[in-house]
């Protein structure tokens, strides 16, 4: 894999302004962002074509050393350009070139301390960060960040798409906040969040004229993790830091930070249409390679005995099953979940790994983060939590051939945890091994920061519908709600393409799916990570019809190309995606209505099936349909929804 520079913000120029306020507008002229310091205080907006869909909103931020939200005046102001082109291997695009209008604004306080806030701006999207520099004695040579007055005022009218923030160390064993709060669509911006603690990232309006986005990229080892505060009327919603309790308490809320040294990057993206939204590439464009690929590390698709066997099935007759079945299917792993090392053993591992090898399947591993920051009693545990630990771990792990491992139970946002992300995916590039994270927080650009990192759970995922008929319910809301936010900055390892009628190893007992086989199939579509699951039951094979099997041996999960057709968060969502020349096209009702739509498909050639849930006319029972798929002259089709249904083009 080739690596390019970032963004090459050393080559700016003087910018000529008038005094007190600065503006950058994109390189298609369509988004533009002003910087002002009237009243002593740094702001800035943004508009689209014209209309301003985030007013004045403060920009700064208090340190140990000194005071940056007020007092403040413009010294100097550059602007550039930058362009650059990168590959990913397993995000929605797999070749992005962009074009953007750099902008960096010194500020000074009253005590003549400085600061820099640099700008990207692209068409749909805008980055920032803060700049710090040494001070004019070169002390001090570190900084505590103690908190951001950076804000988000948006227009009044806008409706919200939120994820609330819970307080730590509650949930099962202590184990939140792990970003698996329920979203709560079209709520006006009055609405106080559900435990006050403000509303995880990304965060998504929809303001009059426009949709926006709101997220963060680029935090490492380096800072904290951070999310949206409450909504103020004065302020907007401000950048919030963790609680004092994440962590089990230990670790400190703040950033520490050397000098000179930066801030991640906040990132917006708007859209009059949410085509921007689901596109973006933002997270991406503005970090870069931390280190290199120890190996060039592969998608597919992986098995998972856990989701309805669960604890019960990690045993070596169990997952040599679900190792059969992968074999059967194609599929290149197979996951194998918690206690395999109190109920399997090292020994066996040892030898269900060779075995899985024999039929062309690689295992993956699942460990607990732990650790002390949490009471999830789940192992492996204390394999993960130090260096010492993951080197001897790890170096098992490549010596049985196992491919990849899923480390579960993080503790929150703060430096501390960022650095447990960060030391685990290092350390496990040295041994070959991909990581997927569950029971953690959104990825902030690590797709392109850490080469092999894939995804994370983050979300309120699979295992849900398995745990109660509600959650079962909701499944359709969430899914057409994750493209639109969660899914857009960044992979998702919601965890299950699913099969089985009934959440039950019999297929017959405790409650059922409450979506249809063509929606569960759908979403291996508009669920995006490059490992992804496939929650089939050995008893599929013979359960299921031969054209559902058959698409299921096929799917892909990387992707060159991604676009947004149709949708509305939490109602419905159409996408297409294109491995090398091919596109498929999948839809989803969330809706209890059946739902009919014409799309415009003229951009997507080789269309030419459609699977759609039938009702056969003997046993009325539900079953999956091929039919030809009807294109008029202008590239139109079409389609027909059922309730809580779905449907793939291809």
């Amino acid at each position: 894999m080739k690596f390019h520079s970032l963004i090459p913000l050393l080559l700016l120029a003087p910018l000529s302004v008038q005094a007190g306020e600065a503006t950058v507008t994109s390189p298609g002229g369509k988004l533009s962002v002003t910087v002002s310091d009237q009243g002593g205080r740094a702001t800035y907006a943004v508009s689209l074509d014209g209309q301003q869909v985030l007013q004045p909103s403060a920009l700064g931020f208090k340190a140990d050393f000194g005071d940056f939200t007020q007092g403040l005046s413009i010294t100097n102001t550059k602007e550039g350009k930058a362009e650059d082109s990168y590959v990913m291997r397993q995000v929605k695009q797999s070749h992005i070139s962009y074009q953007a209008s750099t902008l960096s604004i010194d500020f000074e306080n009253q005590q003549r301390q400085k600061m820099s806030v640099e700008f990207f701006v692209k068409d749909n999207d805008v980055a920032f960060r803060y700049v710090i520099p040494r001070q004019a004695k070169d002390n001090p040579k570190t900084a505590t960040i103690l908190s951001e007055s950076t804000a988000f005022r948006l227009p009044d009218g806008t409706t919200t798409f939120l994820c609330p923030q819970i307080d730590p160390m509650k949930g099962w064993e202590r184990t939140k906040p792990s970003y698996e709060e329920e979203y709560k669509p079209d709520a006006p911006m009055t609405d106080r969040s559900q435990f006050g603690q403000g509303y995880t990232f990304p965060c998504l309006f929809k303001a009059p004229g426009s949709w926006v986005l709101i997220s963060e990229t680029g935090v490492d080892s380096h800072y904290c993790g951070s999310h949206l505060s409450d909504y103020q009327p004065s302020a907007g919603y401000t950048i919030a830091y963790p609680q004092p309790g994440e962590n089990n308490g230990f670790g400190s809320p703040f950033a520490s930070i050397a000098l000179p040294g930066q801030t991640p990057w906040r990132t917006i993206t708007v859209g009059q249409s949410l085509a921007p939204i689901v596109e973006t590439t933002i997270p991406y464009d503005v970090v870069r390679p931390l280190y290199e690929p120890s190996q060039a590390y592969k998608g597919g698709r992986y098995t998972w005995s856990w989701l309805i066997w669960q604890d019960e099935s990690i045993n070596y007759a169990d997952q040599v099953q679900f190792i059969d079945l992968a074999a059967a299917m194609g599929y290149e792993y197979c996951l194998v979940d918690n206690w395999w090392d109190k109920n399997i053993g090292r020994d066996r591992m040892a030898e269900l790994s060779k075995y899985a090898q024999q039929k062309g399947v690689s295992l993956l591993l699942w460990y607990n983060s732990n650790g002390h920051w949490n009471d999830a009693p789940q192992t492996p545990r204390n394999c993960m939590d130090t260096n010492i630990a993951r080197d001897r771990e790890m170096a098992w792990l490549k010596q049985i051939g196992v491919k990849g491992i899923k480390v579960d139970f993080f503790a929150g946002d703060k430096q501390e945890t960022m650095k447990l992300y960060e030391d685990i995916l290092y350390d496990a590039n040295r041994y070959g091994l991909q990581v997927v994270f569950h029971g953690c927080t959104i990825p902030r650009g690590w797709e392109r920061m850490y080469p092999n990192y894939v995804s994370s759970e983050a979300v309120l995922a699979s295992e849900n519908v398995f745990f109660s008929e509600y959650h079962a319910g909701q499944e359709p809301f969430q899914l057409t709600m994750h493209p639109f936010c969660r899914n857009a900055v960044g992979t998702m390892d919601w965890g299950g393409v699913i099969m089985n009628k009934y959440l039950s190893r019999d297929n017959k007992s405790r409650h059922s799916r409450k979506t249809t086989d063509v929606f569960e199939l759908a979403t291996a579509f508009t669920n995006q990570a490059a490992l992804q699951c496939v929650a089939m039951q050995p008893n599929n094979l013979q359960e299921r019809p031969d054209v559902e099997l058959t698409f299921l041996q096929n799917l892909p999960t990387t992707w060159d190309e991604t676009r947004y057709i149709d949708g509305y968060p939490g109602r419905y969502v159409v996408l297409a995606r294109r491995q090398a020349d091919r596109w498929y096209v999948a839809a989803l009702n969330g809706t209890k209505e059946p739902l009919k739509l014409t799309l415009d498909l003229s951009h997507f050639a080789g269309l030419s099936n459609q699977l759609v849930d039938r009702t056969d006319k003997k046993t009325q029972k539900a079953i999956v349909a091929q039919t030809p798929l009807k294109v008029d002259k202008k590239g139109r089709a079409t389609i027909e929804l059922q309730p809580n249904g779905g449907t793939v083009l291809f």
